[in-house]
């Protein structure tokens, strides 16, 4: 089952590369309206698009992991999307994160390498 970690990992890093994106591209955002203007700068939104690209990369994995692979150890697996938007958030967006986070982190992956053995 070593190669659903793997492509847990993958998908993982899929699906918070794409939330790390959608941060950004919300941060260049205008205050959210319903005109044609805000349309627009959403549709040309860089980040945006990237960001559906990822979301879309990781789901079309995901189907496959869920074809696959048993839901009892896929799901769980899943949460290693957590352990990358954490690293993510602190190299890329510079956020500081207290102890007990990165304790529940440490939890997830250990819980991850249990599920897959």
């Amino acid at each position: 089952m070593w190669q659903l970690l793997g492509l847990s990992i993958i998908q993982s890093i899929l699906l918070s590369t794409g939330q790390l994106t959608l941060k950004l591209a919300l941060a260049k955002m205008p205050v959210f309206s319903w005109t044609s203007a805000f349309w627009l700068d959403l549709l040309t939104n860089w980040w945006f698009l990237l960001c559906g690209i990822l979301f879309g990369g990781a789901s079309i994995l995901w189907m496959y992991i869920l074809k696959h692979f048993p839901l009892s150890m896929a799901c769980p697996m899943a949460s290693l999307a957590y352990v990358f938007a954490l690293i993510f958030a602190v190299v890329f967006l510079h956020e500081t994160v207290a102890w007990n986070r990165w304790f529940g982190v440490a939890l997830i992956m250990l819980g991850c390498i249990f599920v897959a053995k």
